[in-house]
């Protein structure tokens, strides 16, 4: 494990084998039965944003308690709330179990004044890390640019799989400058930050994922080579989050295709999709 500039951070988790043997066992047969989806990063309904040109995500994701399509723009409060969190998957048991001992640790352990009154972990975003298959070749697409989490409160990963050089770094520095710091996320481990340093001051990113095990995690991705599977809980305002008969009408139509996907292999979107016609 590196880790520059570390010091000792109420706001700051790193627990390496947080997930049992178990657990693990649990979501890796879990995560067999998803069908993730290839989200373009922008809608195919409507005009592309001045400047903008249309692309696939860099890799497959699922979301669970609620889905933030990126046609529709991140969740992002004050400016972006309706029309961006829309409901989804509850947590499987194995998952839920670990976000609750997740939230009493945060609740126990960091101060009060970073945690919202009503704040829990009711968002999940499932990132597959790995290689895009073209062509008969592999082309690694495991990284995340420099970014920031606008939910409130602190966040939480967990990951499986091969290890992760996670990084945070100052806002407007160049590519080139130390990063503020650098956390390798091992495999079974969680990662927990919150607070205005971590949160709002710092953006983070992950720069690469190590590929010495030659990993192909579940499920099985057309086109895709899963060798890191992260877990990242976040909160959104219960209010904020709305079914997918509500969105809007343009909304609606912009993730039509992606629900009647999902809907072919889950329920809940399949009941949801009933409900909107």
């Amino acid at each position: 494990m590196l880790v520059s500039g570390a010091v000792h951070d109420p706001c700051y988790v790193y627990e390496p084998g947080f997930i049992d043997a178990q657990a693990r066992g649990e979501i890796l047969t879990w995560l067999a039965t998803l069908r993730p989806l290839w989200e373009m990063r922008f809608s195919t309904k409507r005009p592309l944003p001045p400047g903008k040109q249309q692309r696939p995500l860099l890799r497959p994701v699922y979301w669970l308690g609620n889905w933030q399509f990126a046609c529709l723009g991140y969740y992002e409060p004050p400016r972006r709330i309706r029309d961006a969190a829309v409901a989804a998957e509850p947590f499987p048991p194995v998952l839920a179990r670990l976000v609750s001992s997740i939230e009493r640790r945060v609740r126990g352990g960091f101060p009060a004044q970073v945690v919202p009154r009503r704040w829990h972990l009711n968002t999940c975003l499932v990132n597959f890390y790995g290689d895009r298959i073209e062509n008969g070749k592999e082309i690694d697409a495991a990284r995340v640019g420099e970014h920031r989490d606008f939910e409130p409160g602190p966040v939480a990963s967990l990951s499986i799989g091969e290890r992760a050089r996670f990084q945070f770094v100052r806002r407007g520095d160049s590519r080139d400058a130390p990063p503020v710091r650098t956390q390798w996320l091992e495999d079974n481990s969680l990662q927990i930050f919150g607070g205005p340093r971590w949160k709002d001051d710092l953006l983070h990113r992950v720069q690469r994922v190590d590929d010495k095990h030659a990993l192909d995690l579940p499920p099985n991705i057309d086109g895709f080579r899963t060798r890191r599977v992260n877990f990242t809980l976040r909160y959104v305002p219960d209010e904020h989050v709305i079914p997918y008969a509500q969105l809007s009408p343009a909304a609606r139509a912009d993730v039509r295709e992606y629900v009647a996907k999902l809907a072919s292999s889950s329920g809940f979107f399949a009941s949801q999709l009933t409900k909107s016609e």
